[in-house]
């Protein structure tokens, strides 16, 4: 086994503590990937909200966003070698073998993929730890290659809030003569609206509050809308074709449904639970409810290279990895612009 040192829980306890953890032994076409910088989700959070109100058992090691360097590599690894700089998101494996997985669309794969941490090892049955550590052993053909030219710590949240977005973006066309509205400011919000518009579409965002448009716009939105606001919301109405809802509480659908255009689409991305929903908000304009969830291989490839050539990264907050447990109350107090990320360079060197 190669030993490691990472942050992690039992479902007995409250906070992360740091403690030696155990990766496999390479496989044939395995990367053993330092871990530099990790991205700190929502996911994250409720993960460990979940553990900790359990009965104890496996441990938890949260991280499914992060950027790192190969510094080991299987006998089989064809497309990278010691000393690539890589990315790794929140999906390390599925069955392959699928339709979805056949498609691309690894993070669809009806057996389930195997998740980054809080998963199950498809060949051992060992559960996963994840990137809150200070190595992260993974088959090479769900590791991507890095943008060097972009800042790494900020490249991070790339793996989960920006393949969530840009899927849906690139399934829909996004483009120029499309406006796609961004519902929420958040983590996925600020990478929508920078997306999007790179992409070359007009870009309208939508806010409760007018506190935030300014941050929309220096992000790229040529217009924002306070949903509280029954005249702002009417001079939008049925005029966005592609509307990413990245709000992760439950809200009225319908509110932002009647803002799509004709035969436009609602794509819910931040709300996983039940919805209410009136059939005519969807019958009038002839309008689509769809959802998405991370994104595929070929894809996620695809968002590294273009974020590369058009210089988009996330807004971050870096932290030593030693204060992620302030990481994790400021994230639940919502106290964060947008994203904070946790650097592993002051973990304990290694062992293997």
């Amino acid at each position: 086994m190669r030993s490691t040192t990472g942050y992690g829980a039992l479902g007995s306890e409250e906070e992360l503590t740091l403690r030696t953890i155990e990766r496999r032994e390479l496989r044939p076409d395995d990367l053993a990937v330092r871990v530099t910088y990790c991205g700190v989700c929502y996911t994250d959070l409720s993960a460990l909200r979940a553990h900790s109100h359990g009965a104890g058992g496996d441990l938890l090691v949260p991280g499914h966003e992060f950027v790192g360097e190969v510094v080991a590599a299987g006998p089989e690894v064809t497309r990278f070698q010691v000393g690539d700089q890589v990315a790794v998101g929140n999906i390390v494996d599925s069955c392959g073998v699928c339709a979805m997985c056949r498609a691309g669309q690894e993070n669809f794969c009806v057996q389930f993929p195997t998740l980054t941490y809080g998963g199950r090892d498809r060949h051992d049955g060992t559960p996963t730890l994840g990137g809150f550590s200070g190595e992260y052993v993974v088959r090479e053909s769900f590791a991507y290659h890095r943008p060097e030219n972009l800042d790494p710590a900020a490249v991070a949240p790339l793996l989960c809030a920006g393949v969530t977005v840009w899927e849906p973006l690139r399934r829909w066309g996004a483009g120029p003569g499309m406006t796609v509205g961004v519902a929420g400011l958040g983590g996925l919000g600020h990478l929508a609206v920078r997306l999007a518009k790179a992409l070359g579409a007009r870009v309208v965002v939508l806010t409760r509050t007018s506190g935030k448009s300014a941050d929309a716009r220096s992000l790229g939105a040529d217009d924002v809308v306070v949903t509280t606001d029954e005249q702002d919301l009417a001079r939008v109405a049925s005029s966005i074709d592609l509307l990413i809802d990245t709000i992760s509480a439950p809200h009225d659908l319908g509110q932002l449904l009647r803002l799509v255009a004709l035969d436009g689409t609602l794509c819910s991305l931040g709300h996983l639970g039940p919805i209410s929903l009136e059939t005519m908000d969807l019958l009038v304009g002839r309008k689509s409810l769809a959802s998405a969830g991370s994104g595929g291989r070929p894809r996620t490839q695809e968002l590294l290279d273009f974020c590369s050539e058009h210089g988009i990264t996330a807004d971050v907050e870096v932290l030593p990895s030693a204060e992620v447990a302030t990481a994790m109350r400021r994230l639940a107090a919502n106290d964060v612009r947008y994203r904070f990320v946790l650097d592993l360079s002051d973990l304990p060197a290694n062992g293997s």
